[in-house]
């Protein structure tokens, strides 16, 4: 299984966006690339190839249900797990989440020493539910 180095996070706060950035990168060892809205992910995802990306739920203008479903319908992304974070998380929205693509929900406030534990618990957990890419001999 590949490992995980590149995480692509979509935040409209900059403060929350810093303190994650600071957290997998200090505490991960992993390169980040933060982004203000959905658009600006969907500019930057091509270039970046994210292995995972973190999403905000709540977010003006383009949410992230709607940048979800942007980098689904996209081939070149559709492959990419994606991991909501929100502050508002009843177990109906956590299911309808993952019935949209998510591969894992995190619900803020979150710990920080605790997050990218629980983005690697999430990656491994897609990698391994994922079909193995076909082999050309």
């Amino acid at each position: 299984m590949r490992q995980l180095q590149r995480i692509m996070h979509v935040e409209d706060e900059l403060d929350l966006r810093d303190v994650v950035a600071m957290a997998l990168q200090s505490f991960g060892g992993f390169t980040v690339e933060s982004c203000e809205s959905g658009s600006q992910a969907l500019e930057k995802v091509d270039a970046f190839k994210p292995d995972i990306i973190l999403l905000d739920v709540m977010m003006p203008i383009m949410d992230g249900t709607a940048t979800l479903k942007a980098l689904k319908a996209n081939p070149a992304t559709a492959h990419i797990p994606i991991i909501f974070m929100t502050a508002k998380l009843l177990p109906a929205d956590h299911a309808r989440y993952i019935a949209l693509g998510a591969v894992g929900v995190i619900g803020k406030p979150f710990r920080v020493e605790q997050l990218c534990q629980r983005v690697q618990e999430l990656w491994t957990q897609a990698n391994a539910a994922a079909p193995e890419p076909a082999k050309h001999d």
